[in-house]
């Protein structure tokens, strides 16, 4: 971001180079007047508290600005958002009311159970109504901001859930506004900044503390939002590559590997947080400054992670493979699992907890192990200690926090023995040895940020560390890529893959791989390499002609009939048919020998045995036919269950001397056998045609139910926004709720504090008379025990020379005035 300089330095700067050349028409910011001032337009939702405080805490008491607050808030429950919001800024704040002006320096919030929007610089309010509880409060301000106030609009989305706010946007922006949304990364709940960035409107992306920069910069700086879009100038690989150097030394660690967009916004964001005008002017601060050498790499790394993410992708995992493993192979005594880029912990602590809960369920005298990795040892250590707080461990499935998890002062620590079957590791994926012999792998999210040659090599280092039939779980947005013919598909959505079988992939997917901003030395390959590969290259020509001599005509293909490998001369049967090339050998071999290849693989990979079919006619490349057996056998592999197929083609041995008939002349028997065929095919036509009839009413039937269904859908799918809304509702009620209590224990504690440390004898009680505290003074003198708390105050006027003074509390309760008595202890004290 260039620094941006107030109007009047920008005039004189100008004054001092000559005349000006005028902007185009369309970048030409309008004269504001006195009412012109920028209105912006705040919406957030479920997690949007913290980011409000954060957007807030920093922003000018005197910005020119008003701020108008939108969120989704529950109308059973009052709104503590101005008190909890006062402690976090000097702005004034005021909650809206119908027909309320507003005025610049201020900030506005919507009341609960009120919808709003902006009409000749008047707020306007409405019941919410409860009939349809589906309502997009954020979208509906925006487009009323957007045309009152056009290019002096500004929309900003914070944290939240659901898609709230991308349609507003697209009105602000279309009205010269600018548009704002936090760093998805940033928010708690990232689905509104996503869905405001999907729109391409959004002119800025930044984590809401660094907003109030970029505001007060936009608003006196007098920029249209091109101009201020433009402000971002793209580093260059010279600045990048000095950027890598300074952290390669103090952190050991290369992000040359990284994808050059993922460094630039890394980038740019702390240059924002900073103010600097370009790369080079924050190049000199991060060679000066190591603490923010030590911000950028944390940003790198982008550790995000939480309990339990994507519930239905681990459900998936423990339905789809581990249930499957612990069935399958009930010699299983341990399981071994790495979890990569591991972070804070949470995701290994998940595998764990899913791990333990079902061989607990199953039954298994089984051990497990999980080795989790990262680079950052910050994080490790937070990771190796288990300590997390209640907002972390609140999305745990129900019962496992209390299974799993041991409250403390601090958090919620996880449990010793499940602690004890983790182990954490610095790891760099790109430079050390993988771990081996393993049944399952987690690398979630870590691969979109890598170039192509490094991710690559990380999914081959996880094929080697892999067992065969071992599970890789990946991120929604990641695939094997180059490897998918090593790997099957155990859940597609979710990314879950396994390992087909053991090979040793390509040496560019196996070595380490040098820095990116380094010459790429020469490969000094030793002579034992030259050596093994020899050997290899030996053993697989002896292989191939043993095959040729002992082994019939044959093809190896896939369940799905891939060519796989051709013996015995069998390729002279193949023809390559015209257009696109293929693999698949029904579409390879002659036309007439598809029906029989076809039914023949079915019923074998069915039954899993051998299929023979005889009496095929194929041409030989000379030109005369031959008579052959087909024969398919389905193979299964013992230690990845995945199935191939053996199809061969045997030569039957006629006599030399008797040709292979071609043509037969058909006798009478053959002719009425073909009549009484005849008739039974047209029985069966007719039966089939019947049979059509019912079909095609049965199928009238169901469009006619599938319209009922898809009504039903509808509505379900309303009935769920609406219940997604009420949640977010009643979430923010309970995060307000969450911080008034804390504010609640820490003046309950105050007052304790004073109570005991003052020398005044006080007493308190309830309506009923019933003593419910005393001060230590009060204690001592009377000798009240903890054990008289909640005993009438008798017990305390016992000791006292007034026999009145029960009627005088009474009275005073009742009545609300105050009542003073001098009175002295039977002991003579006063």
């Amino acid at each position: 971001m260039k620094a941006l300089r107030p109007d009047h330095e920008a005039e004189r700067h100008a004054s001092d180079a000559g005349p000006p050349s005028s902007p185009p028409e369309s970048d030409r910011p309008e004269r504001r007047t006195d009412t012109d001032f920028y209105v912006v337009g705040v919406g957030a939702s479920a997690g949007g508290l913290d980011a409000i405080e954060k957007l807030f805490r920093s922003m000018p008491e005197r910005s020119g600005m008003a701020f108008i607050v939108v969120q989704h808030l529950s109308p059973d429950f009052p709104s503590h958002m101005a008190e909890l919001l006062g402690r976090h800024t000097t702005i004034p704040i005021r909650p809206a009311q119908h027909g309320l002006e507003i005025e610049p320096d201020a900030i506005y919030l919507t009341p609960p159970g009120k919808e709003m929007i902006l009409s000749g610089g008047r707020l306007l309010l409405t019941d919410k109504s409860r009939e349809h509880s589906l309502t997009h409060p954020i979208d509906q301000f925006f487009r009323s901001l957007a045309d009152d106030r056009g290019r002096f609009a500004i929309a900003v989305v914070l944290s939240g859930t659901g898609s709230d706010g991308s349609r507003g946007v697209q009105h602000v922006h279309d009205g010269g506004g600018l548009v704002m949304a936090q760093a998805p990364e940033s928010a708690q709940f990232d689905g509104m900044p996503r869905a405001a960035v999907a729109t391409t409107v959004v002119d800025v992306s930044v984590p809401p503390e660094a907003m109030h920069e970029v505001l007060v910069s936009y608003v006196e700086g007098a920029l249209s939002p091109k101009q201020l879009a433009e402000q971002e100038v793209p580093p260059t690989s010279e600045s990048v590559d000095r950027v890598f150097e300074l952290l390669r030394s103090d952190f050991e660690l290369d992000f040359s590997h990284y994808r050059p967009t993922t460094v630039g916004r890394r980038l740019h964001r702390r240059l924002t947080l900073h103010g600097d005008a370009d790369v080079e002017t924050y190049l000199e601060r991060l060679a000066d400054d190591p603490e923010e050498r030590a911000a950028l790499y944390r940003d790198l790394l982008i550790g995000v992670t939480r309990f339990y993410r994507d519930s239905e992708a681990f459900d998936s995992l423990r339905r789809n493979w581990l249930r499957e493993l612990l069935a399958r192979d009930r010699s299983v005594s341990e399981i071994r699992a790495w979890v990569a880029a591991c972070a804070t912990g949470e995701e290994a602590y998940t595998l764990a907890m899913i791990l333990q809960d079902e061989i607990d369920q199953v039954g298994h005298d089984v051990d497990f192990k999980i080795f989790a990795t990262d680079v950052h040892r910050s994080s490790l250590t937070v990771a190796a200690a288990g300590l997390y707080s209640e907002e972390q461990v609140a999305e745990l499935p129900p019962g496992m926090r209390e299974r799993f998890f041991r409250k403390e002062v601090d958090g919620f620590r996880v449990a010793t023995d499940l602690r004890r079957k983790v182990v954490f590791a610095p790891h760099n994926l790109l430079h050390d040895a993988p771990f081996t012999q393993l049944d399952f792998i987690s690398c979630r999210n870590l691969l979109i940020y890598l170039q192509p040659a490094a991710s690559k090599k990380v999914l081959g280092l996880f094929h080697f560390g892999l067992r065969p039939g071992g599970a890789l779980f990946l991120g929604p947005s990641e695939s094997p890529g180059d490897l998918a013919d090593e790997f099957s598909d155990i859940d597609k959505r979710w990314r879950i893959f396994r390992k087909r079988r053991d090979i040793r992939l390509p040496t560019d997917a196996s070595f380490p791989l040098p820095s990116v901003t380094q010459p790429v030395p020469r490969a000094s390959v030793r002579p034992e390499w030259q050596q093994a590969r020899s050997t290899e290259r030996h053993l697989l020509s002896v292989y191939d002609t043993l095959l040729a001599q002992y082994l019939p005509a044959a093809f190896l293909v896939d369940e799905s009939a891939r060519l796989i490998h051709s013996f015995g001369g069998a390729e002279r049967y193949l023809q390559m048919p015209p257009g696109r090339p293929t693999s698949s050998l029904l579409d390879l071999l002659p036309p007439g020998t598809r029906a029989p290849l076809s039914s023949a693989i079915q019923h074998a990979l069915r039954d899993g045995t051998s299929v023979r079919y005889t009496g095929l006619r194929l041409a030989e490349p000379e030109g005369r036919p031959a008579q052959l057996d087909l024969v398919v056998q389905c193979i299964r592999s013992p230690s990845t269950h995945d199935r191939q197929l053996l199809v061969k083609l045997e030569p039957r041995d006629p006599s030399p001397t008797a040709p292979i008939p071609i043509d037969v002349d058909l006798d009478e028997a053959s002719r009425d056998r073909i009549q009484t065929l005849e008739r039974e095919l047209a029985a069966t036509h007719e039966n089939l045609q019947a049979t059509v009839e019912e079909l095609e009413t049965a199928n009238e039937e169901l469009q006619a139910t599938n319209e009922e269904l898809t009504a039903s859908n509808q509505e379900l799918q309303s009935t769920n926004e609406e219940l997604h809304s009420v949640n977010e509702e009643l979430y923010t009620v309970n995060v307000e709720h969450q911080r008034k209590i804390a504010e609640l224990s820490d003046l309950t504690t105050d007052m304790e504090n004073l109570l005991e440390s003052t020398e005044v004898g006080v007493v308190f009680v309830d309506r009923d008379l019933r003593i419910r505290r005393v001060t230590p003074a009060l204690a001592d003198e009377f000798r009240i025990l903890p054990s008289d708390i909640g005993r009438e105050i008798e017990v305390l006027f016992e000791q006292l020379s007034d026999p009145h003074l029960t009627d005088a509390v009474r009275t005073t309760l009742r009545d609300g005035d105050t009542t003073e008595r001098e009175v002295q202890s039977r002991s003579g004290a006063p």
